[in-house]
């Protein structure tokens, strides 16, 4: 089911329309669906049901608004995390401390301490100064601390570059083929109790084929690990799951990623974890945005919107593709250039889009931003941040504030020499 769809010529949100939410909230805001997260999370946790053992970890990167979190935990789901800030939210939020997995390439010792003091389920170290770090501060407090060793399997997971994590250049995890000697010398640390390997290849996967490498290349590190006598009781298999952003994507659904991991993982003998993230969020919401003028172009206008990339950071990040589509459509189609008011040329949206002709005054979506949108955002240009909204049936609340330009500057000192 499309929980944005069209009603009366209009596009709503589950039960509230979007102009409703522009004129009461204003614009440009995030709309969010409860409901499609709710789906999208139990889709993901129904493919996994054949799997005798599952933890599953929401990336809390995607979208860590904290109503967000609500409702992901709700389904059931703990909280992956990549900072002491995101470990508060999840916290917060009401996930338990034992759901946690704390991930991320630069942990400071700060944040490992808070980790340890909120009894988090599970480290996942990624390299071996960090697990000496970690035991050395368990060990300390009397305490001992779970984790796991992120190891990288050089697959090329056929992605972005700038979201490619699994290839032996990139930063994350240690190489595969030095992992049993680490894990060895980790495993022997006082206040440090080994549970097993992790690893990550990427996001935004279209092809099962790259996991299914990568997983094969785990299995034969967990048994060379119980060859030498370690016991590994978990595999963190990480996430990375696409979704669609335009016609002609064609992911693959949680249904099929469930069944590979089920057909490739069996008789492993071990908890399996899981942390997706944008599968859950990424269609589950819409940057809301009014058009303030239709400028003529020489070759195409320019349609500027009161969005801009630092509200939506992806199309200048990464040339992400995101569909624009017109709330109040009129039939008739045009071809233009979508930008912002930023002083950026990078301040565009699509160039050359066939889409929904609009004017000025009209209200457009940019849709598929429930991932990595608001969480990227910032105040460049001195622009107020971006508020959210979460739409729940015919109801809907205002989650995450605007926060106006004004406040911003008044969190600004002048030294008294000036």
């Amino acid at each position: 089911m499309d929980h944005f769809h069209y009603r009366d010529g209009a596009l709503w949100c589950e039960g509230v329309p979007l102009t409703r939410i522009a004129d009461e909230v204003g614009t440009p805001v995030y709309v969010y669906s409860a409901a499609a997260f709710r789906a999208q999370a139990r889709a993901f946790r129904d493919a996994l049901s054949g799997v005798p053992d599952v933890h599953l970890a929401y990336a809390i990167k995607a979208n860590p608004n904290l109503a967000v979190l609500r409702v992901v935990a709700a389904e059931g789901y703990g909280a992956d995390v990549v900072s002491g800030g995101e470990m508060a939210r999840a916290l917060a939020a009401g996930i338990p401390a034992s759901g946690i997995v704390f991930s991320g390439v630069g942990k400071t010792r700060a944040e490992l301490l808070r980790g340890l003091e909120a009894g988090i389920g599970q480290f996942n170290l990624e390299l071996e100064e960090e697990g000496v770090v970690l035991a050395q501060l368990a060990h300390e407090r009397g305490l001992t601390a779970r984790a796991v060793l992120r190891v990288n399997p050089d697959v090329d997971a056929g992605t972005h570059a700038k979201i490619s994590t699994g290839r032996k250049e990139n930063k994350f995890g240690v190489p595969i083929d030095r992992a049993s000697g680490m894990y060895a010398r980790l495993a022997a640390l006082p206040g440090l109790s080994m549970q097993g390997v992790a690893i990550h290849i990427g996001s935004q996967l279209f092809d099962l084929a790259p996991l299914e490498a990568a997983y094969v290349r785990v299995k034969a590190l967990v048994d060379e690990l119980r060859a030498a006598g370690h016991a590994v009781a978990r595999v963190d298999l990480g996430g990375g799951l696409g979704v669609r952003y335009k016609a002609g994507d064609d992911p693959r659904t949680p249904a099929e990623y469930g069944a590979m991991v089920e057909r490739v993982t069996k008789g492993w003998g071990v908890q399996l974890m899981f942390e997706p993230g944008r599968v859950i969020s990424g269609n589950a919401g819409v940057l809301l945005t009014r058009v303030i003028w239709v400028k003529p172009g020489v070759v195409h206008p320019y349609v500027i919107v009161d969005a801009a990339m630092n509200d939506l950071a992806r199309p200048a990040l990464y040339d992400a593709w995101h569909d624009v589509d017109a709330v109040v459509p009129t039939g008739e189609r045009m071809t233009a250039n979508v930008a912002g008011p930023v002083c950026e040329t990078g301040d565009t949206f699509a160039m050359a889009r066939e889409m929904d002709a609009v004017k000025g005054g009209d209200l457009a979506v940019l849709r598929t931003a429930g991932a990595y949108g608001a969480t990227m955002a910032s105040t460049y240009n001195s622009r107020p941040l971006v508020p959210e909204v979460l739409v729940d049936g015919d109801r809907y609340a205002v989650v995450a504030d605007r926060i106006a330009a004004e406040t911003i500057l008044a969190a600004e000192r002048v030294p008294e020499w000036l």
